[in-house]
């Protein structure tokens, strides 16, 4: 089954988280920016295996499927799934450690203005790759 309203409520929900982390970036918070990055990532991609007729995993990161299903991506999508996949498989990594740290790790102090800058870049790659295949 293909719910359309379940694949934009994802890029919605995606696109609205992009424009909060500005205020995150603002304020420095840079473990934010990058938690934050991967769920944007998460639903982007998760929106582009919905529209696909693929039933995407319980997962953060499906960057398996992606590399398993490429075949029944879009055009556009298929010339760049293995950076999409990258980028889900890099940030799924940093999912927890930037959101709860780790008894030796303060995400905070961890965490940079790098990491972010970095992070965000992905973000905007996959949302707009993402949005641009699936534009009516």
């Amino acid at each position: 089954m293909h719910n359309g309203r379940l694949v934009r409520d994802y890029l919605h929900r995606a696109a609205v988280r992009r424009e909060v982390i500005a205020e995150f970036h603002r304020r420095g918070n840079w473990a934010d920016v990058v938690r934050d990055c991967q769920a944007i990532v998460e639903l982007a991609l998760k929106a582009l295996l919905r529209a696909c007729r693929i039933d995407p995993p319980r997962i953060h990161d499906v960057s398996g499927v992606l590399l398993d299903t490429q075949d029944a991506l879009p055009a556009t999508t298929q010339v760049h799934v293995r950076q999409l996949a990258d980028v889900s498989r890099r940030l799924r990594r940093d999912r927890e450690l930037a959101f709860y740290g780790a008894e030796d790790l303060v995400p905070s102090d961890f965490y940079k203005r790098e990491d972010a800058e970095r992070a965000l870049q992905d973000a905007d790659f996959v949302l707009a790759t993402v949005t641009e295949a699936l534009k009516p």
